[in-house]
C-alpha cells in the first residue's frame, strides 16, 4: 500500500481521492504544510508516499504516470510529487525546506515563481534545487494543473473533460517508434489485448512467459519436418510476437514495470528466435537435409548486428557533439514520410523478420527460410554498419570514459588478453584499433574456415587473434570505429567455432556448435542489458570464469587440434553445458536480486 497526503482544503465536486484510492494509495489530509511533514515522519519507511495538492485538477491517467512508474525513484507532475522508499530521505529534506520557505518560492535553475502557491511544486522544486533526479513524465494532452481560481478551475475541468484519458492511455502503450509491420499490423489490435490482459489482472511477465511458450510450440512443430508442422509454426510464430509486442504494451499501459520483468523482456526474444531457428533445423533434418550451419550462421550474424547497434549506442551515449553530415542527411531523409518506413524496414527488425519467417517456413523448407533469412540481414548488416561507419568519421565528438568503459565491457575481454595488455603498454593509434581487431579475427576464423580438421594452423591463428586482441583494449576505446571492436570479436569468436564444428564433419557436431555459440551470445546479451540499465557489466570473476572471448576461441581451437572428431563434437556439448550453467546461474541472481534495475527495456525495434 502507497500512502497519498492531500495537503490544503479539500474542493467540492473533487474526484482526487477517489482517483488516488483507485491508483491503489491510502489518502490521508493535512490541513497546512506543517501537518503534512508530520505525517509524512509517520508513515512507514517502506512504503511510497506521495504529496498532492488538494486543488489539483487532471487525468486520473497524469497522477498514475507521475505517481505510480516504478521505475523512477522520484517524479512529479505539477501539483504532485512522489518518492519510492529509497528516495524518501531525500523528500523528507525537502519538505522541511519548502515548509520553511516562503510560498513563492522561485523554482530551481532560476525558473519562474511558483504561479501558485503549492506545496507539492515547491517541495519538488526544493529536490531539484538540492540535485536530486526528478521524473516529470510527458503528458501530452493530460491535464495536470493546479489553478488559481474558480474561473481557472472551470477551464481546467473543461479540459479535462474535452480529452478521453482511456484513449491516451491506449495510444501511449504503444511504442512511439516501431517498425512498419507492428505499428500497421499488430498494435492496432494488441493494445487492446493490452488492456484486456490489465483489466484482468495479469501481469507483462505473464504475457511474456506465455510467449515464450507459444515460440517454444512453434518450434516444435517445426521440428516435426511435416508440412502440417511447417504451417502451424508459421502460425504460432506470429501469435507469439503478438504477445510479444502485448507484454511490453502492457507494462505501459499499467506501469507494471519490475526487476523480473526487466529480465524476461531482455532475454527471451533472443531465446524465441533462436530456438525457432534450431526446431527448423531439426525439422529440415528429419526430411533428410542438413542446415544446421545455416542455423547457426544466422544466429551468429543475427547476434553480431545486435553487437554493432548496442556498440555504436553506447559509444555515443553520451557524446558531446555530433556535426556528421551523414546524420544531417538521415535527419532529412526522415522528414519524408515514406522514406522513414522504408529505411525501418529494409533492415529487417524483429516485426519484419518474424514475419518473414513465419510466411518462408509455412510456404516453402527450412533451406530457403535460412538461405532469404541471411541474405536479408546480411544487407540490413552491411546498410547499418556502412551508415554508422561513414557517421563516425564524420562527426567530431569526444567520447566519454562512461563510453569507453561500457565498450571495454562489451569486449568481454579474459584473463589472457589482460595479461598481454600490460605488457603491451600504450596500445595502437587511431584506425589502428579496429584495424588489429578485424585482422586478427580474420586470421583464426580463415585458419578454421581453409584447413582440414585436426590441424595445428587454427591453434596458431587463435594465438595471433589472442595477440590482437590484446592490443585492440590496451588503451580506452575512445577512437571513432572503436565501436567495432566488439563486434569483430564476437565474429571472430562465433565464426571460429561454427568453422571448426562444420569441418570436423560429423552428425551432432553443428548441433553442439549451436548450443555453444547460444550460451555464449546470452553472456553477450545479458552484459548489454546491464548496461543499458546502468546497472554495470557482470562481474570480473564471471569473465574470467569462462575464459573471456579470446580464451574460449583458443580453448576450442586447440580441443580441435588435439581431439578426434568425435571428441571435440562432445567437448563442445561439455562446454555449452559449462558456460550455460556458469552464466544463467549469475545472471538469474542478478536479475531477481533488488539491486537489479526495475525497467521493461524497449529492445530492438519491433
Amino acid at each position: 500500500m502507497s500512502t497519498a497526503i492531500v495537503t490544503g482544503q479539500p474542493v467540492p465536486g473533487s474526484s482526487l481521492e477517489h482517483d488516488l484510492r483507485s491508483l491503489g494509495f491510502e489518502v490521508r489530509a493535512a490541513a497546512d504544510a506543517a501537518e503534512a511533514e508530520s505525517l509524512l515522519a509517520a508513515v512507514p519507511a517502506g512504503r511510497r508516499v506521495a504529496l498532492v495538492d488538494a486543488r489539483f485538477v487532471g487525468h486520473p491517467h497524469a497522477l498514475r504516470l507521475g505517481l505510480t512508474d516504478p521505475r523512477f525513484p522520484l517524479a512529479a507532475v505539477p501539483g504532485a510529487v512522489t518518492a519510492q522508499p529509497a528516495a524518501r530521505q531525500a523528500l523528507t529534506r525537502a519538505v522541511a525546506r519548502a515548509t520553511s520557505a516562503d510560498g513563492t518560492t522561485a523554482g530551481a535553475g532560476g525558473a519562474p515563481a511558483l504561479a501558485v502557491d503549492s506545496l507539492a511544486d515547491r517541495v519538488a522544486g526544493a529536490l531539484d534545487a538540492d540535485g536530486d533526479a526528478v521524473h516529470r513524465p510527458e503528458l501530452g494532452s493530460l491535464v495536470a494543473t493546479v489553478p488559481a481560481d474558480p474561473q481557472a478551475r472551470n477551464e481546467a475541468r473543461q479540459a479535462v473533460a474535452a480529452v478521453d484519458d482511456e484513449a491516451v492511455r491506449l495510444k501511449s502503450a504503444v511504442k512511439s517508434r516501431d517498425g512498419f509491420f507492428t505499428t500497421f499490423f499488430i498494435s492496432p489490435y494488441s493494445r487492446y489485448l493490452a488492456r484486456w490482459c490489465a483489466r484482468r489482472g495479469l501481469t507483462p511477465n505473464q504475457v511474456t512467459t506465455a510467449s515464450l511458450l507459444t515460440a517454444l510450440i512453434a518450434a516444435g512443430c517445426a521440428a516435426t519436418g511435416t508440412r502440417g508442422g511447417f504451417v502451424a509454426a508459421g502460425v504460432l510464430l506470429i501469435a507469439s510476437f503478438v504477445l510479444d509486442c502485448t507484454d511490453g504494451q502492457l507494462a505501459r499501459y499499467a506501469l507494471k514495470y519490475s526487476t523480473l520483468g526487466a529480465w524476461l523482456d531482455a532475454t527471451f526474444d533472443r531465446a524465441k528466435e533462436y530456438a525457432y531457428y534450431a526446431g527448423l533445423a531439426l525439422g529440415a533434418a528429419r526430411g533428410g537435409d542438413d542446415v544446421w550451419a545455416l542455423a547457426l550462421g544466422a544466429m551468429i550474424l543475427q547476434t553480431c548486428r545486435h553487437v554493432v547497434d548496442f556498440s555504436f549506442n553506447e559509444a555515443n551515449h553520451d557524446a558531446t557533439a555530433n556535426t556528421s553530415p551523414t546524420a544531417a542527411l538521415s535527419d532529412k531523409l526522415d522528414s519524408v514520410g515514406w522514406t522513414v518506413w522504408v529505411r525501418r524496414m529494409i533492415v529487417l527488425p524483429i516485426g519484419e523478420r518474424w514475419a518473414m519467417i513465419a510466411v518462408l517456413t509455412a510456404a516453402t523448407t527450412p533451406r530457403i527460410t535460412f538461405y532469404v533469412l541471411l541474405a536479408g540481414c546480411a544487407f540490413a548488416a552491411t546498410y547499418t554498419t556502412a551508415g554508422r561507419v561513414l557517421r563516425s568519421l564524420t562527426r567530431r565528438a569526444r567520447r566519454t570514459d562512461r563510453a569507453a568503459q561500457a565498450l571495454a565491457d562489451l569486449a568481454d575481454s579474459g584473463p589472457l588478453a589482460d595479461v598481454l595488455r600490460r605488457v603491451a603498454g600504450k596500445g595502437l593509434p587511431g584506425l589502428a584499433v579496429p584495424a588489429v581487431a578485424l585482422l586478427g579475427g580474420a586470421a583464426v576464423t580463415a585458419a578454421s574456415a581453409l584447413t582440414g580438421f585436426g590441424g595445428l594452423l587454427p591453434v596458431a591463428g587463435a594465438a595471433v587473434y589472442v595477440l590482437t586482441s590484446a592490443l585492440a583494449v590496451a588503451r580506452p576505446l575512445k577512437g571513432a570505429l572503436d565501436w567495432l571492436v566488439p563486434p569483430f570479436f564476437r565474429a571472430a569468436e562465433y565464426g571460429t567455432v561454427l568453422a571448426l564444428a562444420w569441418k570436423a564433419g560429423v552428425n551432432g557436431a553443428l548441433p553442439a556448435a549451436f548450443g555453444l555459440v547460444a550460451a555464449v551470445a546470452y553472456h553477450h546479451y545479458d552484459t548489454v542489458y546491464r548496461i543499458r540499465g546502468n546497472a554495470g557489466a557482470p562481474p570480473a570473476r564471471l569473465v574470467r570464469a569462462i575464459g573471456g572471448h579470446e580464451g574460449r576461441t583458443l580453448l576450442v581451437t586447440v580441443l580441435a587440434a588435439v581431439l578426434t572428431a568425435t571428441q571435440f563434437k562432445a567437448a563442445l556439448t561439455v562446454l555449452a553445458v559449462a558456460v550455460a550453467l556458469v552464466v544463467l546461474v549469475e545472471s538469474i541472481r542478478f536479475w531477481v536480486s533488488a539491486g537489479a534495475p526495475a525497467v521493461h527495456d524497449e529492445g530492438e525495434t519491433a
